[in-house]
């Protein structure tokens, strides 16, 4: 506890000193330095009060108290590898599938999305026995490198497209080519895809998967046309591939309607492989893949074990069942809904006066503002974004921007209900003096 005492400065000088540059912060220009979190609120050193809406990963709220007692009550009595038969893990796993379509019934536990979707990768590979992966412009998947070749926001400014992997457009209909006024923008969208295959196909490569996350985020808070993923699922399966639905940054009743994001394309809809993380732990790390009977019978065919040191680990798994009751018993999913909504009027009201809001688009707690120079062009407005973005965090509220032009305000908040009214500290200082 010694150094949260230490000044701002002096952190901020360790910081450059031992970490590399490559390790952004948020607001480098006067980063903030947070000490604590509570609900949807973090505090800096001294004591200012901040709305959070850039962290994701705090799914019920920081530092909730029902989470933090099970992983607190847990590590009191046992944690270690899941090689050791233990109640958690298959708990868990059982609340999982419970969530999800049948026939998503065989789980695997680890410690990050970009471990999650690697996984996923390889299950893909072994089942179709197929290399090669469809994703989305301006996709991004993870970390390792593995998933830097199928992520054009990182590729493209390291060492470029793989052979291996397609790009399609982004299913974007405020600035793709097939707009809000396409008569059927999910089958015109879907339709890329399949275009996109059969010239692979014609080079004589063969699909493994397509990757998406169910909302794409990075490439913009991108709510893509109902019935675009049964469409695409339908190419990609005929061409011998499996459908990844990336759930990492929305699933877990963010969208507020269903519980994950990938049910919003419909309720027929069910993709072979799933992938989470972030709110799964709200903070904890853990992640989980979650697939079908043929496509881990396939995997395990090979004889090789998979294992994870900490994944599904006993703790982890108490997180991950807590996470779960809060979300049950604080009716998080129907607040997610009804918060959204709300903000979703409130920011449309905003709209009719100020032209620089060009789309408001969203579901639930997922949300996102594009920000225009121009309504004709839809030029994205970026140092407009920038500039807003300032003034939001000069007023204690935390914000960021995404999108191929940096001009999409983004709003994912935690899905937290009215237990922060009554737990929040008493010492803190919206406005302390500086």
């Amino acid at each position: 506890m010694a150094a949260d005492q230490r000044g701002k400065a002096a952190t901020l000088a360790l910081r450059r000193r031992l970490l590399s540059n490559s390790c952004r912060l948020f607001f480098p220009e006067d980063p903030i330095k947070i000490v604590r979190g509570q609900g949807q609120y973090m505090y800096d050193e001294q004591g200012a009060e901040y709305i959070d809406c850039i962290n994701n990963v705090a799914h019920v709220g920081h530092c909730h108290p029902l989470v933090v007692q099970a992983a607190h009550e847990q590590n009191q009595v046992l944690n270690t590898n899941s090689r050791y038969l233990h109640d958690n893990i298959v708990d868990y796993a059982q609340r999982l599938s419970e969530t999800l379509p049948e026939k998503l019934c065989v789980f695997y536990f680890l410690n990050s999305g970009s471990e999650a979707n690697d996984l996923a990768l390889r299950l893909a590979r072994q089942y179709t026995g197929h290399w090669d992966v469809v994703v989305l412009d301006h996709a991004y998947h993870g970390h390792l490198s593995s998933l830097i070749d199928i992520s054009p926001y990182k590729f493209r400014d390291l060492d470029g497209q793989k052979e291996w992997v397609h790009v399609a457009p982004l299913p974007d209909t405020y600035r793709g080519p097939y707009r809000e006024d396409h008569p059927n923008p999910a089958v015109a969208y879907a339709s890329e895809v399949k275009r996109v295959v059969s010239s692979a196909q014609e080079k004589g490569r063969k699909i493994a998967a397509f990757f998406a996350e169910s909302l794409p985020s990075v490439g913009g808070q991108i709510i893509p046309p109902a019935g675009y993923f049964p469409e695409v699922a339908g190419h990609i399966r005929r061409a011998g591939g499996v459908f990844v639905a990336d759930e990492i940054q929305v699933g877990f009743g963010r969208v507020g309607k269903h519980f994950w994001a990938f049910q919003l394309q419909g309720e027929d809809f069910v993709p072979d492989i799933v992938t989470m993380g972030k709110s799964i732990g709200n903070g904890h790390p853990v992640a989980c893949v979650a697939t079908t009977q043929a496509v881990a019978r396939a995997f395990e065919a090979t004889g090789v074990e998979y294992f994870n040191t900490f994944g599904g680990s006993p703790v982890s798994c108490a997180v991950g069942l807590a996470v779960l009751d809060v979300l049950e018993k604080e009716q998080l999913q129907a607040h997610a809904a009804c918060v959204g909504s709300f903000l979703m009027e409130l920011l449309g009201q905003q709209k009719a006066k100020h032209p620089i809001l060009g789309d408001i688009r969203g579901v639930g707690l997922f949300i996102g503002v594009d920000l225009i120079k121009d309504e004709a062009t839809r030029m994205p407005a970026t140092e407009e974004a920038d500039y807003v973005v300032s003034r939001l965090k000069e007023n204690y509220i935390l914000l960021s921007t995404d999108g191929p032009g940096r001009n999409v305000l983004k709003f994912k908040p935690r899905c937290v209900s009215a237990w922060t009214t009554t737990t929040r500290g008493s010492k803190a200082r919206r406005h302390p003096d500086r």
